[in-house]
């Protein structure tokens, strides 16, 4: 039999393995080491997020209602102010560097809150962990430098499945911390991010080569991130802080939402926050990451927020009671709004990535974390203050704040149908010099 009469595209029947090249495989190392950094990092977080309010508005402190406004919002305010700058000075020395030397300030202000007796020192921890608390922006800029603009809105995923898992372990072992001492928690999570910065020194690499750092330093201000597409990122950092301010109402009061109307413990508020980090994480690491393989983030970010606003509402009219039907009710209502949170989160940080250039990416993401901690401290300031219209009554305890939560959330879908999103198809090499 002659080899002539076999078709020359035989071979091609037979796929041998993809293999990936050197910069891939990079890409791949680099984005496992971010999304480890970011994990360590929300644990940490998530430890102090049931730990904080019950601290400060317990008997060794006893700040008032207005006190723990301020000491929950502060430290997204100072995020606000400098946010954009750290970003920026990502933009011009690197991310690494930015990133291990505020996360270090972090751990500063962890071991500050752990050592305070008095709101004064409260607030010291939390300006200082606020002033450094640029860490995430730096993050989301990182990961725009290892990917492509397709691939983007799915790795910007990470970021949200970081943040479901360390609300799995975070929260619910800062609840577990709080029997061997109030300041414990505090201290731990301390401990935690001087890890965390230590690894960002030693393993992660900078991911901002020298071309686009030269270029970040020549032109890479505000006014460029707008240039050219104003209305697109205007909407976004508006939806940004709708949105965000929304969601902050309910964090911000959630600790003492479940113990005034369910009579739950401290670990048992961490377990809920356990449930809402399981929820977030199979969705965010899984599920949201398939669905944005097609081109439907503006839809999702949409049927995101219309879910969380909804959750909102459920939440305001779930019945009291400290177990049996007032509680799976609750884990219900939570389900929702870490499913909504999941859709809406990471869509919307993507269709913002692709929005710009490259030596562009850390000016955007500071300017994106500092329109989310507007949000994070407006939402506390609105939601203690509404607290007082349901503080006597258990039955109804926080429903004011959650109905302008749900508002809220209402607004920013308003704003999202507006939002024009970049076409998926454009190219690397087309972004403008």
């Amino acid at each position: 039999m002659s080899f002539a009469l076999l078709p020359t595209s035989a071979p091609a029947l037979i796929r041998a393995p993809v293999e990936k090249t050197p910069e891939q495989k990079r890409s791949r190392a680099t984005l496992g080491l971010i999304f480890l950094t970011l994990f360590i990092d929300m644990i940490g977080f998530g430890i102090v997020i049931p730990a904080l309010p019950l601290f400060a508005k317990g008997s060794r402190i006893g700040a008032s209602a207005d006190q723990l406004a301020w000491i929950v919002g502060i430290y997204s305010l100072l995020q606000f102010v400098f946010s954009p700058l750290i970003g920026k000075l990502s933009d011009r020395i690197g991310r690494r560097p930015v990133l291990a030397v505020s996360i270090l300030g972090t751990a500063i202000g962890f071991a500050v809150l752990g050592a305070a007796t008095t709101v004064t020192m409260l607030m010291i921890g939390r300006i200082i962990d606020g002033i450094s608390g640029g860490n995430i922006s730096t993050a989301m800029a990182c990961i725009a430098d290892s990917t492509t603009r397709e691939q983007r809105s799915r790795s910007m995923g990470m970021i949200g499945a970081a943040f479901g898992l360390g609300f799995v372990i975070g929260p619910a072992l800062g609840g577990w911390l709080l029997h061997f001492g109030v300041s414990v928690p505090f201290y731990f999570a301390a401990a935690l991010a001087l890890m965390n910065a230590l690894l960002v020194l030693a393993r992660l690499p900078e991911t901002l080569t020298p071309e686009i750092r030269a270029h970040a330093r020549e032109k890479a201000t505000i006014a460029e991130v707008f240039r050219g597409r104003s209305g697109t990122i205007t909407i976004t950092l508006l939806s940004q802080i709708a949105g965000v301010t929304g969601f902050s109402v309910m964090t911000a009061l959630f600790a003492i939402f479940c113990s005034q109307r369910y009579h739950l413990t401290a670990p048992q508020i961490g377990n809920v926050f356990a449930f809402v980090g399981i929820v977030g994480a199979l969705m965010q690491g899984g599920v949201v990451r398939r669905l944005l393989r097609r081109p439907i983030e503006k839809p999702l970010a949409i049927l995101g927020t219309a879910i969380l606003a909804a959750s909102m509402v459920a939440l305001a009219m779930t019945p009291s009671g400290s177990s049996g039907w007032p509680i799976t009710m609750l884990l219900l209502v939570c389900a929702g709004m870490s499913i909504g949170n999941s859709l809406s989160t990471p869509t919307l940080n993507g269709i913002a990535s692709r929005s710009v250039d490259p030596h562009c990416q850390g000016t955007l993401m500071g300017l994106m974390q500092s329109a989310g901690a507007l949000g994070r401290f407006l939402g506390p300031m609105l939601g203690f203050k509404l607290l007082r219209f349901d503080a006597n009554d258990t039955s109804a305890y926080g429903r004011t704040a959650f109905f302008a939560s749900a508002a809220l959330l209402a607004l920013d879908c308003v704003l999202l149908c507006f939002l024009h999103v970049p076409p998926p198809a454009a190219a690397e090499g087309e972004v403008s010099a």
